[in-house]
């Protein structure tokens, strides 16, 4: 596999790029900021606390925490208050970047758009012919 250089997406560094986005520093910073994190809900007392909380305990940023569970390094399921404002309307989610609610608005703006779309076609198909 050639490896092409890249700037590190965290640091700005310049590393050659392989598989990451990021140099193996980071990379390295970022697997220490998780075992952290996963260290301490994996403790029975812990396993309800919320993103600020294990934030506020670890020191590990909110941010990193909700990526990580974003990328499903942590799942929700095993730890429930793991959640993260949805992108839209920041209701509490687990999964994703917006919750069924505003998932479903989009939807239904994008079908009510497309049958517009529609309609506007088929009046621009529509030819009149008159006499002279």
């Amino acid at each position: 596999m050639m490896a092409e250089l890249a700037n590190c997406a965290q640091c700005g560094r310049l590393f050659a790029k392989v598989v990451r986005s990021v140099c193996d520093v980071c990379y390295q910073e970022d697997e220490k900021m998780f075992e952290t994190v996963y260290k301490f809900i994996r403790k029975k007392a812990n396993r309800e606390a919320s993103i600020f909380e294990v934030s506020e305990a670890t020191g590990v940023p909110e941010k990193t925490i909700i990526r990580f569970v974003r990328e499903g390094r942590l799942r929700a399921s095993q730890f429930p208050n793991l959640t993260f404002p949805c992108d839209s309307c920041g209701k509490p989610i687990d999964t994703g970047r917006t919750c069924s609610d505003c998932n479903n608005q989009l939807k239904n703006e994008l079908e009510s758009h497309d049958r517009f779309v529609q309609k506007q076609q088929v009046k621009e198909r529509i030819t009149y012919y008159t006499e002279k």
